[in-house]
């Protein structure tokens, strides 16, 4: 019993500081942040509601400045006051952050924003017991070894989210008279609305994946729905 400690206390661990992140960001979020009332993207936005045969989609802004669209742990739906200016100032469509407003309701429909917390609890275990395991035969660099490899899976299963989310997305603009096509515009400003650094992340490090990837899947799907 006693060699399953470290695993039982990781678990532990992983679910209680889930636990804590997700009352610190509810609490971050409510003093931060107001319901969207801007008419063009309500009007799509109702599109998309009737769609899903729901009375209304409430969307709030965060009132941070980083370009981001978030679900959160308890289901609703925030686009960054960043995000926002950049539509006010026309640098992005109202479909396109409705594509955004899409790809968000995807993460809480497929129930991303609640696996998180096994994927949390679990991948602390992982780091713990490979840590314990390396250490042993690679002193002093097995912690390094052990965080790359959690750090590899945490980023695919990331990445497959993100995959689930974008097509959850193409399904519900196109039932909506929306289109894909603005989605597939979004994601080729993305790096400059981000404003990202001149580094490039190897595709299967990033937790998200290549812009260009997940464009040809969009298009898969929307030949594959149109047949």
């Amino acid at each position: 019993m006693l060699k399953f400690t470290p695993l039982l206390l990781a678990i532990l661990y992983g679910l209680v500081m889930y636990q804590f992140s997700a009352w610190r960001t509810r609490k971050e979020l409510d003093a931060r942040s107001t319901e969207l009332a801007d008419p063009d993207l309500n009007k799509l936005t109702d599109r998309m509601a009737a769609a899903l045969e729901l009375p209304r989609i409430r969307v709030h802004i965060y009132e941070v400045e980083p370009v981001n669209g978030l679900a959160a742990p308890d289901g609703r739906i925030f686009i960054t006051r960043g995000f926002f200016q950049r539509y006010r100032a026309g640098e992005v469509s109202a479909e396109e952050m409705a594509s955004v407003i899409a790809h968000e309701l995807g993460h809480v429909a497929l129930g991303h924003t609640r696996k998180r917390m096994i994927d949390f609890s679990g991948q602390n275990a992982m780091r713990t017991a490979l840590a314990l395991i390396l250490s042993r035969f690679l002193p002093g660099i097995g912690v390094w070894i052990a965080n790359t490899l959690t750090s590899l899976v945490a980023a695919r299963l990331s990445r497959n989210d993100e995959y689930e989310a974008d097509a959850y997305a193409s399904a519900l603009l196109m039932k909506a008279g929306i289109g894909v096509e603005p989605q597939k515009t979004l994601f080729r400003k993305l790096d400059a609305l981000t404003q990202s650094r001149g580094g490039v992340t190897p595709a299967w490090l990033m937790s998200h994946p290549k812009t260009d990837d997940r464009i040809k899947a969009i298009e898969a799907n929307q030949l594959r729905w149109k047949a």
